[in-house]
């Protein structure tokens, strides 16, 4: 079975490694051997706002906006009529996709090369390149 992880931000061009990741899988045949997890983080908040909201308000926050991430890429692999799991993380981006990627035994991250971060236009984002130092497997970035 080879396992394949997808971190997605909601971006085009995240969007574009889901729609690279279904084709290469219908083109080789091999959709009940492969094992989809599609993954979005969210950064924590960088201050103490536990003074102002509940811890609830802030789960559901991060839930709400990693709903919103997902949507499309959700959209795309149920039209593909592929199985696949959804984790939703808060922390480190760049760390818990490879923690992410070692916990489920991935052989593979699918990725865009930028999201969309305010310097998301620039050759490579921040969060993509920590990604290729940290992991330990291999990765096909996606423009």
């Amino acid at each position: 079975m080879k396992n394949i992880l997808l971190p997605v931000d909601g971006s085009e061009c995240a969007l574009r490694a889901v729609a690279l990741a279904i084709a290469k899988i219908s083109h080789y045949r091999t959709p009940e051997n492969t094992a989809i997890h599609l993954v979005n983080v969210q950064v924590p908040f960088s201050q103490d706002v536990s003074r102002f909201v509940s811890q609830t308000q802030i789960d559901d926050f991060h839930r709400s906006e990693s709903e919103a991430a997902l949507k499309d890429a959700r959209a795309l692999l149920d039209a593909s009529g592929l199985r696949y799991s959804v984790h939703a993380c808060v922390g480190a981006v760049a760390e818990e996709i490879v923690q992410l990627a070692e916990e489920k035994e991935c052989d593979q991250i699918v990725m865009g090369t930028h999201g969309r971060g305010a310097l998301g236009d620039f050759l490579m984002g921040s969060i993509t390149l920590k990604v290729l130092h940290l992991a330990k497997i291999p990765i096909l970035l996606v423009k």
